[in-house]
């Protein structure tokens, strides 16, 4: 009777949780699906109007920005390139830098991984001048190089990473040596197999990192074709519904993609615990 009393509690606790998190971003969706005046006049709406199609395919196709130049299809390219991109080489970069750390004798390995670490102590606002700098001096201001590569090496997945490979027991390396496995065979066909879970919770953390990015591209942006979608949502669209429509299509390419990765993401996770 107790356990089932206790259950019951967590269950209600557990769905109240998710209706403060859900119940506002229906009424959004709700709202954005009628017109401005509508939602002007009678406040934000619970249940769906008649404007879903009308509303989105302005917002989604409607070239906006200062001079007109943008849409926000091209955005959402844009920040998912952006996004894809930082996570991919965060990733790889936090990968072989584990690696190296772990399992090559390099002389003061410990102080070079603190290094990277009190990395995380140091906030992009207080690194962006020098690295605007260097993109523009390597004129790649308004790409997605200058937009992807200096925000894409990421301390804190060396970090998981390196604990990761720390945890694999020896024998497998000692198996792998007498198998003549060298080091690069070793790096491709054993951790990084045995490292997919983790990836998977590390891409997604950065995936969402770059996409939410908004001071770093509006630093190295000046043309409109390089607009992402948080710049978009903050000089864009000066009707509530089409605000409204923006914001709710923004969410769609992360929702996608921990869609696909829920479940290594949360092995990932545990994994790590």
């Amino acid at each position: 009777m107790t356990k089932n009393i206790s259950s019951t509690i967590n269950h209600f606790i557990l769905s109240i949780g998710i209706l403060i998190m859900i119940v506002p971003i229906w009424i959004i969706f709700a709202s954005s699906t009628h017109s401005s005046l509508f939602i002007n006049t009678n406040g934000l709406q619970f249940f769906l109007g008649d404007n879903f199609i009308e509303n989105y395919s302005r917002v989604l196709f409607k070239k906006s920005g200062f001079f007109n130049e943008i849409t926000a299809l091209k955005m959402f390219f844009n920040s998912f390139v952006m996004a894809t991109g930082i996570a991919i080489l965060s990733v790889v970069t936090s990968l072989m830098a584990a690696y190296g750390l772990v399992y090559f004798k390099i002389k003061y390995a410990t102080v070079i991984f603190w290094l990277i670490f009190i990395t995380l102590l140091v906030p992009l606002e207080l690194r962006i001048m020098p690295s605007y700098i260097v993109m523009s001096k390597l004129n790649l201001v308004n790409t997605f190089a200058g937009l992807i590569l200096p925000i894409s090496a990421s301390a804190i997945a060396t970090f998981f990473f390196r604990q990761f490979y720390k945890s694999i027991p020896d024998e497998l390396l000692e198996a792998a040596k007498l198998d003549g496995t060298n080091s690069w065979r070793f790096f491709i066909d054993f951790l990084v197999p045995l490292s997919k879970t983790m990836i998977a919770a590390v891409f997604i953390f950065m995936f969402v990192f770059g996409y939410n990015q908004y001071l770093w591209p509006l630093i190295m942006t000046t043309s409109e074709q390089y607009w992402t979608v948080v710049m978009g949502l903050k000089t864009m669209y000066g009707s509530i519904s089409d605000r409204f429509a923006f914001v709710i299509m923004s969410m769609i390419p992360p929702v996608i993609i921990i869609i696909f990765l829920q479940k290594l993401f949360i092995q990932g996770v545990f994994q790590n615990k």
